[in-house]
């Protein structure tokens, strides 16, 4: 059974930083891209950031230059690190795979998904 579980969510004051961690479990994923999405109340899920088999990166206009999505193939996790975060950034985020070596900011072309961490930044 596949199954990605991030952890690492929490509150934290704007300005702060958190890290989110994903772990995958059931299957390798070192060939496929991985992702970050997120989805606040009443709004629908978006693209955060995602990163190809290889380590190349794409990011969300919104964090980019604040958050870094990277991936350690070898234990098959991929993190989110989040700094300068603001009040806007409050979220459930998500970590994500497709069957694809390519990333996508499209959340209909990934398969898998985890359950969730939620982020609460306050002002």
């Amino acid at each position: 059974q596949v199954q990605l579980v991030e952890s690492g969510g929490g509150m934290v004051q704007a300005g702060g930083s958190l890290r989110l961690s994903c772990s995958a479990s059931g299957r390798s994923f070192s060939s496929n891209s991985m992702g970050w999405f997120r989805q606040a109340p009443g709004k629908e899920r978006e693209f955060v950031a995602a990163i190809t088999w290889s380590g190349v990166t794409r990011y969300a206009d919104s964090v980019k230059g604040r958050f870094t999505i990277s991936r350690d193939n070898a234990k098959n996790t991929v993190d989110l690190q989040m700094n300068s975060l603001k009040p806007d950034d409050t979220a459930v985020y998500y970590c994500a795979a497709p069957e694809s070596r390519w990333t996508s900011t499209d959340p209909r072309h990934y398969i898998y998904w985890g359950q969730g961490a939620q982020v609460t930044v306050s002002s």
